[in-house]
């Protein structure tokens, strides 16, 4: 599933080709995706500027004056600015045409992704109760140590909690976890608030580093220019189960933490 970097990647690879273009129609393939596709997306968003392409997790945003199209790539979903008419794929299941003459089309082979609205001055249901965002000044090391108080859960498990901080997800979360050194076992609670510092800056420098080498090229991810990323190719613990660690040499070893494969080093995390 595309993350948080992923998302971004996508964002700022659409912003130049749609804001400030007005959207002259939209075409839907199908009715819907992992959801009904509401009608105000055909009703309300054609004839209507995009002032601003957001980012909200892993959420995109395309904001108008009258509402805001709200989008998830959800498995496997991609989003390119292409000619109008570019050929069809198979997947290819929404167009939004754009005053320039190309269309944003939406191709998600898996319908795990979304496309909902959200009316002007509104928040919708699924961006409520959102933590922070993890590269806001909002997020840090006495954030997280005030908020782990009493938890047992796993440090994992509390750091993908999207109600504690937006975005990092399974990938993210363990390379930061390397980075800080810290176990992804260790319960929440006895982290300390010291190393709870060194993990927020984990969180931002990985998510940042991620971002300017394009993501993580996992499974379907491809950003709208059609290129993959590059972060996975220095991922340092994700998916390297038994590899030696590149810090220590000792074999990574395997944890199932929340239904999820965490891989982690046992001599440089504690």
């Amino acid at each position: 599933m595309p993350e948080l970097p992923e998302v971004e990647t996508t964002r700022r690879g659409l912003a130049p080709h749609v804001e400030g273009r007005r959207v002259t129609g939209v075409v839907l393939r199908r009715p819907d995706l992992r959801w009904p596709i509401p009608p105000q997306v055909s009703n309300a968003l054609p004839g209507q500027r995009i002032d601003a392409v957001r980012r909200r997790a892993k959420y995109l945003l395309l904001d108008t004056a009258v509402g805001s199209a709200l989008l998830h790539l959800g498995m496997s979903g991609s989003l390119r600015v292409l000619p109008a008419d570019t050929p069809l794929r198979a997947h290819d299941h929404v167009d939004l045409a754009l005053d320039t003459g190309r269309v944003l089309r939406f191709n998600d082979p898996r319908r795990f992704g979304c496309l909902l609205w959200q009316p002007v001055g509104e928040t919708h249901e699924l961006l409520a109760g959102l933590g922070p965002e993890p590269l806001s000044d909002a997020f840090d090391g006495d954030y997280l140590y005030r908020l782990s108080r009493g938890r047992r859960a796993p440090v994992k498990t509390f750091l993908m909690d999207q109600a504690v901080v937006v975005g990092v997800g399974n990938i993210y979360a363990a390379e930061a976890l390397f980075m800080a050194g810290i176990a992804p076992l260790r319960e929440a609670g006895k982290v300390s608030r010291e190393r709870y510092r060194r993990l927020a800056e984990a969180v931002k420098a990985i998510l940042g580093y991620a971002i300017t080498r394009g993501g993580t090229t996992l499974r379907d991810f491809i950003s709208p220019d059609g290129a993959p990323g590059y972060f996975e190719q220095e991922l340092s613990v994700y998916g390297r189960d038994g590899e030696p660690c590149r810090a220590c040499g000792r074999a990574l070893r395997l944890s199932t933490i929340g239904q999820r494969a965490s891989v982690w080093c046992p001599a440089c995390q504690r």
